[in-house]
């Protein structure tokens, strides 16, 4: 039996004792240059203030300076030893008084050209003590774990604080030339312009559906929503499929990759597996039915067409999460981690209800739950700065009424749904109720309703119900049932005369 001495992962006993008595990184002469220079010449705190915090300096009293000073600054007041020493109190510094280091500071201040600098190098300690606190709390959560903290708990908060740290104290940011925002502006064009058909946000691969929205825009958060049957999951998988098969890239010079066309896709599928989405997808792209698939019930010319569809889907950046149940804290962080590892302009979540929150089964009430999952939705798309396509069930009552057209106030279980959201579109099927209203043959209303179904047979409506920057309106697609297919629908107006 393994006992604390002689357990294998623990170093010996020597090594463990120079490793507790290694100094954390800090330089405190770097601290006293810069602040002996925001001292002498106000300005240098303007060089660091966008990213430097007084919690990034290692002794309290330069802490207590930098935060004083910047107080001052900021009320348009002159930062000095004179000006600082009323507000610093009494400190231990070794026989010196507060006024006699404050004097010394500015006497061996830098200059000001050298404060971004060795603000950096502050910065950069900082954030290298605080990997080494978390690698510290990861290895004594670890060891003294509380009853009710699962590991997997315990993963997510150390990818929670390092996510933080990575994303927190960037050096860029603040005002910029107008001159830079106009290339910047023109740049975006640009690129709408060499993509096909010209969008500003990602072609969903629908021609009228991406004329009402300019493509699906980064940032934002888009519900599909719709009763069970109408086919959201199809129409969710389509757009996805179509964005990944339209990808191209080209390399930065950091080496990552940016989209040129179309997108890196990531799908979360709560409710179907990754071989169900992967067969609709097969039956989509080869023409073969998914129930024929399924059953090996196939001609060898249908074979021919799903191993040349396979084959053309292989090198596509799509990429599946099948877990079921999983929480929105869960989501986030595996969403993080696609983003880091290989890239992501489109994250899919089918569906919202599936989802649990963070504080599922302590008794929380469902509509604060879904609150807190689409709160969390929508602040991931901004921080990762993509598209989120988020399905949604509608509640029954939709079924009351005599138009089956949803609306808004049918949204389930709570509205901050349609509050969170960008844009809100329903897919509706008039055909789906029609077959389930048929009469029997011979009566009267049978011509009537053969009428109505040849009129909406193979059509499908996406009515945009919400849009913050764009019109609302209703957008007819074609539905292919047994492919599980949605297409453009062609017009007749659209159509080449016969002669």
């Amino acid at each position: 039996m393994a006992t604390v001495e002689n357990f294998p992962g623990r170093l010996p006993a020597a090594n463990s004792s120079e490793r507790a008595y290694r100094s954390p990184p800090l330089n405190v002469e770097a601290e006293q240059a810069l602040l002996g220079a925001i001292l002498v010449n106000n300005d240098a705190f303007d060089r660091v203030s966008d990213f430097l915090k007084p919690e990034h300096f290692v002794e309290e009293i330069h802490r207590r300076i930098f935060e004083i000073a910047g107080s001052l600054i900021r009320a348009g007041k002159v930062a000095t030893p004179i000006t600082l020493k009323t507000f610093l109190g009494e400190h231990d510094l070794g026989g010196v008084t507060v006024q006699q280091y404050l004097a010394r500071l500015a006497a061996d201040a830098t200059t000001v050209i050298n404060a971004f600098d060795y603000g950096r190098t502050i910065h950069d300690l900082a954030v290298r003590r605080e990997l080494i606190q978390i690698g510290e709390d990861v290895v004594n959560v670890a060891y003294d774990a509380p009853v009710d903290s699962s590991p997997r708990e315990q993963i997510e908060e150390a990818e929670r604080r390092l996510y933080a740290v990575a994303e927190g104290g960037r050096y860029d940011g603040g005002f910029q030339r107008f001159s830079d925002a106009l290339k910047t502006a023109v740049d975006m064009a640009a690129k709408a312009y060499e993509r096909d058909g010209h969008l500003s946000g990602l072609a969903t691969g629908l021609t009228e559906l991406d004329h009402k929205l300019g493509g699906l825009q980064a940032s934002d958060l888009v519900i599909v929503a719709g009763r069970p049957g109408m086919g959201k999951t199809a129409l969710a998988t389509n757009i996805a499929f179509n964005i990944a098969k339209a990808f191209r890239g080209e390399t930065r010079p950091d080496g990552t990759t940016a989209p040129i066309d179309g997108g890196r896709v990531g799908f979360f599928s709560l409710e179907m597996s990754a071989e169900q989405l992967a067969t609709r997808i097969i039956a989509e792209q080869s023409g073969v039915p998914s129930y024929k698939i399924r059953r090996g019930d196939i001609t060898e010319n249908d074979f021919q067409q799903v191993a040349e569809a396979v084959r053309e889907m292989q090198a596509i950046p799509f990429y599946i999460d099948q877990t079921g149940g999983i929480s929105i804290a869960q989501l986030t962080a595996r969403a993080r981690r696609l983003k880091r590892q290989r890239g992501l302009d489109l994250l899919v979540v089918d569906y919202l209800q599936l989802l649990a929150g963070s504080r599922s089964g302590r008794n929380e009430n469902r509509v604060q739950e879904l609150t807190e999952i689409t709160t969390g939705l929508k602040a991931l798309a901004k921080e990762l700065n993509v598209p989120i396509l988020a399905l949604s069930q509608l509640s029954r009552q939709v079924e009351q009424r005599d138009d089956k057209r949803p609306q808004l106030s049918d949204l389930r279980e709570s509205g901050s749904i349609e509050q969170d959201a960008d844009v809100v579109m329903f897919v509706f099927r008039e055909e789906y109720y029609l077959e389930n209203r048929k009469p029997r043959e011979g009566t009267e209303e049978f011509p009537e309703w053969q009428r109505k179904m040849d009129e909406m047979h193979g059509k499908a409506e996406v009515i945009i119900g919400k849009q913050r920057h764009g019109p609302t309106g209703t957008v007819e697609l074609q539905f292919e049932a047994s492919l599980t297919r949605f297409g453009n629908l062609a017009r007749e107006e659209a159509l080449p005369e016969i002669r």
